[in-house]
């Protein structure tokens, strides 16, 4: 679980980076940023869980099904970012750390199924 946590700092930090990079610098809306961002730094998170999270082998089937682990985080924080922002008023600039916080369980959980299913070599 340490492990998934320090991993989990690492990509919230590469999201949050290329949402802001989105946001402010291209200027595009929160939620295309949001989406962007996620997806580009979920490849980044397949091969940091598989290599350092769960020491397993990264295979093109677990690459393929490593998205299905993000079904339920993509779920999570945009409805998490869409109350917070468009609900509550809150800064779009912070949200999406608050409802990454949210999801973090969930991501675990599903992730670890995945990843360490099958041959681990």
């Amino acid at each position: 679980m340490l492990r998934f946590i320090i991993v989990g700092f690492m990509n919230t930090g590469n999201y949050y980076i290329l949402y802001l990079l989105f946001l402010h610098i291209f200027g595009w809306n929160y939620m295309l940023s949001h989406i962007l961002a996620f997806l580009i730094s979920m490849v980044g998170s397949f091969f940091l869980n598989s290599y350092f999270t769960y020491k397993t082998k990264p295979t093109w089937k677990k690459f393929m099904q490593f998205p299905l682990t993000y079904v339920v985080n993509i779920s999570v924080t945009t409805a998490s970012i869409y109350l917070l922002v468009d609900v509550l008023g809150l800064n779009e600039t912070v949200s999406p750390l608050l409802a990454s916080v949210i999801a973090i369980p969930f991501t675990f959980l599903i992730s670890k199924k995945i990843l360490k299913s099958g041959p681990s070599h």
